[in-house]
């Protein structure tokens, strides 16, 4: 029961951040915020939580929520099934986000990477985007966020989504292939969410997760 209060308890924060930033979603959707924690168990420091609003077999779109200096961690979307790899623009529609990738190390970054996590965090090229700034990584590129004192929120728009093919530079995480999937009426309209084992077909929408911090079903 505590863990389940803890889920709702930041699923609850991640939804006041996304009204913070004037993104109104249904009911529906609260429900399908993902508290992704990488298997690390420590969500608050290392995670993200994510709604998923569609992701076929030619692109996906979906909101990243970041609590206060919440990190997701380092990691890369490569190749898959002869395609070249996940492009993805962020952009900032709620406080500040660094993004650290593939480039000239940055100077004096505003970051530091988690404690006891250090090795894992590898790219220290800084991106630093605010309230409508974006910026878009190649396929197959390392690359990770860190949010700034007041968290931040950033919509992904990108092809498509292989999450638990993901590479993270930390060998202690895995993803697993287990979904979220909302099932669209042909208006628009949301009609189920349920749990699978498999990826959505095209018109649907999955996101995979990892450590089961999503109880429902």
């Amino acid at each position: 029961m505590e863990v389940d209060a803890k889920v709702e308890a930041d699923r609850g924060r991640a939804i006041a951040m996304l009204q913070r930033a004037g993104i109104l979603i249904t009911l529906q959707e609260e429900a399908a915020i993902v508290l992704a924690d990488m298997g690390l168990g420590e969500f608050e420091r290392q995670g993200v939580a994510i709604l998923p609003y569609i992701n076929t077999d030619r692109y996906c779109a979906k909101e990243l929520i970041f609590l206060p200096h919440q990190t997701c961690p380092q990691h890369r979307c490569p190749p898959v099934n002869g395609q070249p790899g996940k492009q993805e623009t962020f952009r900032c529609r709620y406080g500040r986000v660094y993004l650290y990738v593939e480039d000239a190390p940055t100077r004096c970054p505003h970051c530091r990477a988690p404690y006891g996590s250090e090795d894992a965090y590898t790219v220290w090229h800084e991106i630093v985007l605010t309230l409508g700034e974006q910026y878009t990584v190649a396929p197959d590129t390392w690359h990770w966020f860190q949010a700034g004192e007041e968290g931040a929120v950033v919509s992904e728009f990108a092809s498509a989504s292989h999450d638990e093919d993901d590479i993270f530079a930390d060998a202690r995480i895995v993803r697993v292939p287990v979904e979220t999937t909302l099932l669209h009426r042909p208006q628009g309209g949301m009609s189920e969410l349920r749990i699978s084992g498999g990826r959505a077909p095209a018109g649907q929408v999955a996101f995979s997760f990892s450590s089961g911090a999503l109880r429902r079903g």
